[in-house]
């Protein structure tokens, strides 16, 4: 007696469907009202004469812009490198299990956070007027001279400020790295500060860096409020020190805003660089047939994967 017939147990795969992409005239449509507003401001401000193209030329490359160039940025490195060491010394004091060491750390962000740098970097610049030295009772410290070194206060005032970001910056950072890596590396026998040097901050690296790049860009900017100090040997005070004297005020804020535009174009692209550098390992590359095999596992293509061309796939 035969075996009754029945359907084919394999199944051909179905073809692929044919996917037509959306089509987004609107996109279109909007990106060419964007391009023809910038085509007219270009065209609009080369004509207009109250820019003074020919005075915007002839100090550009002025040596007293240049020169207020460089003392912008070295106020800003000097100021950023306080804000990050003095940040991390309050990170580490608010995460402190003291009560003492949290309650100072929190004054500290409170006070700095919670007013203006513009308001802070006048009391800055007031503080000579208000102290004039340190009487301990056996010793008397003058403080005359130092509180009249106006490029001091406009750094430290900077960097307080700038330190109270960084801490919870720094702080955000290391919590995020998980509890087990450091159990991980006191098992291994590590210290305290071999398990932070080698374990935890080579982690938080990689969410510090882009916020913290962000900050000293910021920083850069900001420094042009250190004319209340008063300091104006930067680049906005000086600009206008120009600008007042050949009254002509528009060519030279354009200076300045040059000037501004290609520090900060300089710093972005070392912050790129110095993302990748630390983002190693939060992605990897693969073959072809690995990506295949991870496709049909997960469904979709994983957005950390790269694939190698190489002939290791075939």
């Amino acid at each position: 007696m035969s075996a009754p017939t029945t359907e084919s147990q394999t199944t051909s795969r179905p073809e692929d469907n044919k996917a037509v992409p959306l089509r987004h005239p609107g996109r279109w449509i909007a990106a060419a009202i964007v391009l023809g507003l910038l085509a007219w401001f270009i065209i609009s401000a080369a004509g207009n004469s109250a820019y003074e193209w020919s005075t915007f030329g002839q100090y550009l490359f002025d040596t007293r812009i240049l020169a207020a160039a460089g003392h912008t940025i070295l106020m800003t490195i000097l100021a950023m490198a306080l804000g990050v060491i003095l940040g991390a010394l309050i990170a580490v004091m608010r995460m402190s299990p003291n009560p003492v060491l949290q309650g100072v750390s929190w004054l500290f962000l409170w006070v700095f956070r919670g007013t203006p740098v513009y308001v802070q970097l006048m009391f800055w610049g007031l503080l000579g007027s208000i102290y004039q030295g340190i009487n301990a009772g056996f010793v008397h410290i003058d403080l005359q001279q130092a509180l009249s070194n106006m490029f001091l206060l406009a750094v430290v005032g900077l960097g307080l400020n700038e330190a109270a970001y960084m801490a919870e910056i720094v702080r955000a950072g290391i919590q995020a790295v998980p509890e087990g890596q450091s159990e991980a590396s006191k098992a291994l026998g590590m210290t305290w500060s071999q398990n932070m040097r080698r374990t935890v901050l080579p982690q938080a690296m990689r969410i510090i860096i882009p916020p913290t790049g962000n900050e000293f860009i910021s920083l850069l900017k900001t420094t042009s409020l250190v004319v209340v100090v008063p300091y104006a040997a930067e680049l906005f005070g000086r600009a206008t020190d120009i600008s007042n004297s050949i009254f002509k005020p528009v060519p030279l804020l354009l200076v300045a805003a040059t000037w501004y535009l290609v520090i900060t174009s300089v710093l972005m692209v070392g912050q790129y660089y110095l993302e990748k550098y630390y983002s190693r390992g939060s992605s990897r590359t693969v073959t072809t047939r690995q990506l295949a095999a991870l496709a049909d596992a997960e469904g979709a293509l994983p957005r950390n994967v790269t694939v190698a061309d190489t002939a290791e796939s075939n």
